[in-house]
């Protein structure tokens, strides 16, 4: 099923809707069946709304981060490998996904990024 128009409401097409659900109409799509060639009218509504307040440091828990392993802890060593960690020789320290960091209680080693001017 293809859409091929997605409408803002009060553009034509949207009277119907917008008559019945007013504010909470947040946009209409018009989806096409090929197999059964049939149009199908979906309306996408509102249906909560709260304060939300965006987390800054929050990780992704699938970004490879850097962390920090000291010479001589061969058995964490171990762990981070077997966890799909593996070494980076230009940075000097373990990469591996975030949850696995999470789950190993490594969370005190990561190493931040450097920011370059790029990404700033």
């Amino acid at each position: 099923m293809k859409s091929l128009r997605t409408l803002q409401p009060g553009q034509p097409g949207t009277k119907k809707l917008v008559q019945e659900y007013g504010e909470k109409l947040y946009c209409v799509r018009y989806r096409y069946d090929s197999i059964t060639m049939k149009r199908i009218t979906t309306a996408e509504i509102i249906v909560a709304e709260e304060d939300w307040k965006q987390q800054p440091d929050r990780i992704p828990m699938n970004k490879i981060v850097n962390v920090r392993v000291h010479y001589g802890e061969i058995e964490l060593g171990v762990q981070v490998k077997a966890s799909g960690g593996y070494w980076n020789p230009q940075k000097k320290l373990w990469q591996l996904p975030y949850q696995e960091v999470v789950a190993l209680g490594l969370t005190d080693r990561v190493v931040p990024e450097k920011r370059s001017k790029k990404n700033v």
